[in-house]
Order: structure tokens, then sequence, then C-alpha cells
């Protein structure tokens, strides 16, 4: 199946990189060099790839990552606001921030918003179009990405009770003696995410609506947030290119 996009002079997806200025947990992440190039470079040329995005916009509160970004192609129409740049801002403010500017840029939402996180460097454009593809088949409201977890709270996820033993986060009905006998549980990934512009604008989480995932190979999966995910990145991509 391919793209089925809306006939209108604008259609098309807006591709959006949210990437402040502060990282606590790896510094200067976001311009990073990465395999020759800086570690947002990958996510711009990404989204450049993949076909349905007409624009590609970087959400920064930082003038050194704005000035990487229009090197590689990127648009900075805007700086992110600072009380939207803090550690404990949520990053959900930050898309309807983005999504105002393109409403009273263009005179209306686009056909959907992608968030291309830079922290996914091992990510292909084709994971962004599949999901694309997923939401133009208009039974969700967000589209995430998912791999297979490396653990099971049915199995081998534990939580410390108040009197100090270990327990199973979620105790199965019956006795669950192999990992492949436990419920199938599925990791979260920052590879992407295609959501309709009016359900981010009106509610304050993905999962306060309709969500529907597909499923990335876990190679291509990482999520950068530290200096060993950003080294386990680095091995992983050197085996593959």
């Amino acid at each position: 199946m391919g793209i089925i996009l809306p006939m209108s002079s604008q259609s098309g997806a807006v591709a959006f990189i949210f990437a402040r200025g502060g990282s606590k947990g790896l510094p200067g992440k976001n311009i990073r060099m990465f395999a020759g190039k800086p570690l947002i470079t990958w996510a711009i040329e990404h989204a450049h790839a993949a076909k349905g995005i007409r624009r590609v916009i970087v959400s920064t509160d930082s003038d050194e990552i704005a000035e990487v970004a229009v090197k590689y192609g990127a648009e900075t129409p805007f700086k992110r606001p600072s009380f939207l740049a803090k550690d404990d801002s949520p990053e959900w403010l930050s898309w309807q921030h983005a999504l105002e500017f393109v409403r009273s840029d263009e005179g209306s939402f686009p056909d959907a918003m992608v968030s291309v996180p830079v922290t996914a460097p091992l990510r292909q454009p084709e994971d962004i179009e599949r999901c694309l593809e997923r939401f133009y088949e208009k039974d969700a409201d967000v589209v995430i990405t998912v791999t297979d977890a490396h653990r099971n709270p049915f199995f081998n996820m534990v939580t410390m009770s108040s009197n100090g033993f270990a327990e199973l986060v979620i105790p199965p009905s019956s006795g669950i003696s192999r990992r492949q006998d436990a419920p199938e549980i599925l990791d979260m990934t920052t590879v992407a995410y295609v959501a309709d512009p009016e359900f981010v604008m009106t509610q304050k989480s993905i999962f306060a609506g309709r969500v529907k995932a597909v499923r990335v190979p876990i190679e291509r999966s990482i999520d950068i947030d530290s200096l060993l995910d950003f080294e386990m990145a680095e091995f992983l991509f050197g085996r593959t290119n």
C-alpha cells in the first residue's frame, strides 16, 4: 500500500523535530557527532526522505541547534519559548506550540503531524512511511512505533514491596515458567509518531485517544538518552553500514 493523500494545495504531513538545548543525560546530545554528522542531521534526512512529508521543521530553544538544523536542510521558523524547553516541560505542549505556528503560517493544520525524534538515528525513512500509511487508514488519532520488549512484567520485571521483598510487577493468574508463555509485551519506541493535529490541540496525552502501532525491528529502535546508549547506537550503525 502507498501513502494516499487528500487532494489539496497543502496536502501532506509536516514533520517536526523537537530538540531543546539542555540535556543532562548526555550534554550537547542533539548536535553531538554521530557517524560523521551531528545527531540531529539523521532525523532531518530521514524526514526529508520519507514520502508524504512536505515540510521539516525543527523546534528548538538553542541558536546553535537551529544553525545546524538549517545547514542540513530543516526549517527553523520560530524559537521555542524557554518555558517549553525545561527538563520537566511536557513535550506535548511543544507539539501544540509547533502546530499553532503552522496553522498561523498556512491558515490551517497539516493533514498529519509527524514527530521524528533525534534520539533514534537507526530508524529508516520506511518506518516513518509505514506510520503515515497506518494513520491515513483513518481509524486512529495517533500512531506510535513499538518493538519486542526485553523484559516482561508477567515474568521477569519486579517491584520492591513495602517489606523489602521483590515481587513481579504483574503477578500472573497462573504460574509462568517461560517468558514465551507470558502475554506479549511491546516496548514503545521513539522511532516516529504520527498524530491528528486536531487531537493534539484538544487533548493532553497520546493515550487519551485511539492509538495504533507499527512494529519496527529492534535493531532500529534504540533511543539515545545516555553515553552508553550513544556508544551502542554507534556500534550497531557500524555493523549495518
